[in-house]
């Protein structure tokens, strides 16, 4: 019975999601690597589950691997320039083969309609065309790249007219060239340049692993530009598959960042629901590059006092966080910075000026499914702002647990005597919470 009442209020809570993608575009990256995954019919299920929610979708199949294999078998070998296949003429037979074999296969898997399925009941209609015209890369480096090609155009009012119709669009990384020639392409420019062209509200990449992960292997699951950029780059320099795919995936997203759609998700094209997780639950399952991070930090309201408690009261509970009242937190709403991410509150922290001209920075918090984020960097840099503007002198924070994250951000141990009198005369002796200094 918890498992159904968990499952009933999951549904509810998703409600918001359903509304917030309703009619929205979304180009959705598969490479060649997904359509291997023995996953890949959950992947079709919760598309046809996207697509019955209104969402409208674009996409994007690649063939990397199962190009490789087949020019293996038939006995040519690929050549690399740049990290990019060289086309030649003798090898495009093979090539439209495959990625043509490839399609078929994809629309089989959204044409089922069998009882008892996923599938059972739809009546989804995929379209493909000639939406990507193509170009040769050309000559690079004193190295001719023959048919591999890159984006000249895609048919953005072609593809608006099918969505419009609720259709899927289907698209490869064949592209057509005004001079009646089929280009190779990466998928990843064909995914890039399409969600740019439409003006998409997301490019989901579907990717090895679960997202990016830190040095400790622990999951990002929201990326700035900067981070994104970071971990490309240092993914770019492995020599491991895994590490190539993502940061493949998040060079597309970058771009398309750089382009105006500001919601690019990577995420685990070998994990069961996913994609469901990731667009329908606030901890999501994968990692998210967008423009929204730390937008949302302002000053509190007496609104967001219940979404400060929720995050709150773990922290009270473990003893890291002074327990607060909802009552306390009413009347001191005036002095908290929060973080609001889709309607929640995800991290908070208070400034709490004394009339000596010092103040106390106090009740950092952030979600656990956020941390690592920059979140408590965002805050602690607002509050110092908020300072100055008080023609504060002086900061100090009382803590349990974080001295070394504050020794970080400027802080020096401090002594008691150092408090104001009144702060003297309220510390806890029983939590012997270090006394932490910093000058403005």
């Amino acid at each position: 019975m918890k498992n159904n009442n968990e499952m009933i209020e999951w549904f509810r809570s998703s409600s918001t999601y359903i509304n917030t993608h309703r009619n929205k575009i979304f180009v959705v990256l598969l490479g060649g690597e997904a359509l291997e995954s023995e996953n890949l019919p959950n992947i079709i299920y919760d598309l046809n589950l996207l697509h019955s929610l209104g969402v409208k979708l674009v996409l994007v199949h690649g063939s990397r691997p199962q190009i490789t294999a087949a020019l293996a078998a038939a006995g040519k070998q690929s050549s690399y320039h740049l990290k990019r296949r060289i086309t030649e003429a003798d090898c495009m037979t093979t090539i439209k083969q495959v990625v043509g074999g490839l399609s078929f296969d994809l629309e089989a898997m959204f044409s089922m309609g069998l009882p008892n399925s996923p599938m059972q009941g739809t009546d989804i209609r995929v379209c493909r065309g000639n939406f990507v015209t193509a170009k040769p890369l050309g000559i690079h480096d004193g190295v001719d790249f023959h048919y591999t090609g890159k984006v000249r155009k895609i048919q953005t009012r072609a593809i608006e007219q099918q969505l419009a119709q609720n259709n899927i669009v289907l698209l490869s990384n064949l592209g057509y060239s005004r001079t009646g020639e089929v280009f190779n392409l990466t998928v990843e420019e064909v995914a890039t340049e399409a969600a740019i062209a439409l003006n998409a509200d997301k490019l989901i990449l579907f990717i090895p692993g679960d997202g990016v992960r830190d040095q400790n292997g622990d999951l990002i699951t929201a990326l700035t530009e900067t981070d994104a950029r970071r971990h490309a780059h240092e993914l770019a320099a492995r020599d491991d598959g895994e590490s190539i795919c993502v940061s493949h995936a998040l060079d597309a997203a970058l771009k398309a960042y750089a382009n105006k759609v500001h919601r690019s998700h990577l995420i685990s094209f070998d994990k069961n629901g996913a994609l469901l997780q990731e667009l329908f639950t606030r901890e999501g399952n994968g990692s998210l590059i967008s423009d929204d991070n730390f937008d949302e930090l302002r000053d509190a309201t007496i609104d967001d006092v219940v979404g400060i408690i929720e995050l709150i009261r773990p922290l009270e509970q473990e003893g890291s966080l002074v327990a607060r009242s909802r009552e306390l937190l009413e009347t001191e709403i005036g002095n908290f910075k929060v973080v609001e991410l889709e309607g929640t509150i995800i991290a908070c922290a208070a400034l709490y000026p004394f009339s000596d001209k010092r103040g106390e920075v106090a009740c950092i918090a952030i979600h656990p499914h956020y941390q690592k984020n920059g979140f408590g960097e965002r805050l602690l840099e607002s509050l110092e702002k908020k300072a100055r503007g008080l023609k504060l002198e002086t900061l100090f924070v009382l803590t349990t647990v974080a001295a070394h994250w504050f020794i970080e951000k400027g802080f020096a141990e401090g002594t008691l005597s150092d408090l104001p009198e009144q702060k003297q005369k309220l510390y806890n002796f029983q939590r012997r919470s270090k006394v932490l200094l910093k000058r403005l």
